[in-house]
């Protein structure tokens, strides 16, 4: 495998929805502004409004608001990406972030509206196309589809959805799941049905949050195998991964008002996200030696995307109100830690467990084997035409045979005329009466094996070029049926969407840049006519550098209060599954209890005054069914 000497860091964007019915009925005031041309989020905290403190700044690689659209978003972000992974790299984007704040939107959008097509459908029209209008290349595009619900995990595509699947590890490979169905799909119609197939099994749930909101990480997976003839003259396989990831939303049980087995599945959420960001945290402070990827399913699932071999862009998504600023900073500071990783993505290059190979070596197999039979077919015909009369059974195996297969018509012939001259040879062995019984028995036995023979080849040969046509048309060959014209305009017309992207990416790289020089090259520019001039100026600066110490520790308290709060919020969810336990765990003494005393009673060893009154009040209140399981 070729290594790229270098690394290089996660992309992190931030994208801003509008503010929703439900804030906009309720008054909330919008307190995060969104400087697209600099990559900065500017929030202000509502309960500091009077107060002298400034609003807290983050810069990002890119950062979109509630006017972005969909298509703008893939273009400048995740097109690159794709195209990576085209050549064989890993790649990985996730989306992260309060429930409620758009992460299903951003990822799926709407199928119907063009203009409206998430990151994952978008990214099918992109590797589709690009195979299209690919030359002499050869590729195998499969997909899976799983996701982590209450730290189990499931195949969305399997049609049994009570099987749990168990994460494997290998030194080759790394992290894999065992026994997960991958379809290999041949259009972007075909893999748009996997998704749509994989959404019907997904869990999702109300909450006061978001009436839709996922109730667990998915992520599907499209693996993209190319197979390409180098200067060598040998095929060479290249391998890439796209990991397209819907984290399930953090959440505040406070807020979203969730109780029973949608509060379960909030506290598992919330574990394997706190252990995403002991991920993160341990990658970023680089003075631990330890990496807690074994925490959850869902960083083990991630380990090649953080500091590993791919390569990543996250996109944090982020809701307006004051409502949520709690949430929104907590966010913003997650992602603001994530841009520092480090990953080491590499080519996949020639990959011992390509299927794409195994899909090739098959077909080559498949078709020696007929060419073997067309050549003994030949043959047999030439044999007879010269009047010999063999059946060609005794053909060697190493014999030069044709290269050329016959077509349909020949092929018809061939049967017919050896099943005609099997029938002739029944009936003249029918007719002669100089034979014995017995022999005649015989060779009738002979003449009808022959014919099964005969039947049981040409059914094997059918199904052979079956299987070869088959497997040939699962193999997406580059450059066929595409109209040239067309093809050419389409591909100038993103080409020149790419370059606007690539274009704006960098004035936004500039800009920032150019702001970050200017406060040091200021004092050199500046010239000073007096002493009170100088002095004035560097007061001033006194001043600025003393807000910014001030924003730092204001920054500093707030992060230790927010983790004061969410110990808090923690231990009382702690105590509240506690507390569940033990009732559980009393009822069911109470129903053993139960179960005792009236088996005691039945047979008079108990007298009815030992029975506890608790006992009996738990009887009561068990159902009917149960009650009949005590009596």
């Amino acid at each position: 495998m070729s290594k790229s000497r270098n690394s290089e860091s996660i992309k992190v964007v931030v994208r801003c929805r509008p503010m929703n019915k439900k804030e906009v009925a309720a008054n909330f005031e919008r307190v995060v502004s969104v400087d697209v041309k600099l990559g900065q989020i500017i929030v202000r905290n509502p309960k500091d409004a009077s107060a002298s403190e400034p609003p807290k700044v983050f810069t990002f690689d890119s950062v979109y608001d509630w006017n972005s659209k969909q298509l703008d978003l893939y273009d400048e972000t995740f097109r690159p990406l794709v195209d990576s992974v085209l050549l064989g790299f890993n790649g990985t984007i996730f989306a992260y972030g309060q429930t409620g704040t758009g992460k299903t939107y951003t990822m799926e959008g709407d199928g119907l509206d063009p203009e409206r097509r998430g990151v994952i459908p978008n990214s099918f029209d992109h590797i589709f196309t690009h195979i299209s209008r690919s030359q002499n290349q050869q590729y195998l595009v499969s997909a899976s589809y799983l996701e982590i619900y209450q730290e189990e995990i499931r195949d969305l595509l399997s049609q049994d959805q009570s099987c749990r699947l168990q994460l494997r590890e290998r030194p080759d490979t790394g992290v894999y799941v065992k026994e997960l169905l991958s379809i290999v799909t041949k259009s972007v119609r075909e893999i748009e049905e996997i998704m749509n197939v994989g959404n019907k099994n997904r869990s999702v749930g109300a909450t006061n949050m978001n009436e839709q909101s996922s109730r667990s990480h998915a992520i599907f997976v499209i693996k993209v195998e190319c197979s390409e003839v180098g200067v060598d003259g040998e095929n060479h396989i290249r391998v890439g991964k796209l990991n397209l990831v819907d984290l399930a939303g953090s959440e505040r049980q406070t807020k979203s008002g969730t109780q029973g087995e949608r509060l379960k599945e909030a506290t598992k959420i919330n574990l394997s996200l706190s252990a995403l960001g002991n991920v993160i945290s341990a990658l970023v402070d680089g003075k631990s030696s330890h990496i807690p990827y074994r925490d959850s399913k869902l960083t083990r699932l991630l380990q090649d995307s953080l500091g590993g071999n791919a390569r990543t862009v996250m996109v944090a998504n982020i809701g307006p109100a004051s409502y949520n600023v709690e949430e929104t900073l907590t966010t913003l500071r997650y992602s603001n830690r994530a841009k520092n990783i480090k990953n080491k993505p590499r080519i996949n290059e020639d990959p011992k467990d390509a299927l794409l190979r195994k899909f090739q070596k098959e077909i080559a197999e498949l078709k020696a084997q007929l060419l073997k039979r067309s050549g003994k077919k030949k043959r047999r015909r030439q044999r007879k035409r010269a009047g010999d009369g063999t059946d060609g059974d005794d053909l060697e195996e190493g014999e030069t045979e044709e290269e050329e297969d016959e077509d349909g018509g020949d092929k018809g012939d061939y049967w017919r005329e050896e099943q005609e001259k099997l029938e002739r040879e029944r009936k003249a062995i029918m007719e002669d009466r100089s034979l014995v019984a017995e022999e005649k028995v015989r060779l009738l036995r002979e003449k009808e094996k022959k014919m099964e023979d005969l039947k049981r080849e040409r059914e094997v040969g059918e199904m052979l070029a079956e299987k070869v046509k088959e497997m040939e048309s699962r193999l997406l060959v580059g450059g066929k049926n595409i109209v040239d014209h067309t093809n050419e305009q389409q591909k100038m017309l993103e080409q020149r969407r790419q370059e606007i992207a690539e274009q704006t990416r960098r004035e936004r790289e500039m800009q920032q840049q150019v702001e970050s020089h200017d406060e040091e090259t200021l004092e050199l520019k500046e010239t000073y006519s007096s002493l009170q001039q100088e002095v004035d100026f560097k007061t001033k600066k006194l001043k600025k550098l003393f807000a910014k110490l001030q924003a730092v520790k204001a920054e500093i308290l707030d992060i230790h209060e927010a983790h004061i709060n969410e110990r808090q919020e923690l231990e009382q969810l702690q105590n509240e599954l506690t507390r569940d336990l033990k009732l559980n765990r009393t009822n069911a003494r109470g129903r053993r209890a139960v179960r005792f005393y009236w088996v005691a009673l039945r047979i008079q060893t108990v007298p009815f005054s030992h029975v506890h009154v608790e006992h009996v009040h738990v009887l009561m209140s068990l159902p009917a069914h149960q009650k009949s399981d005590t009596h």
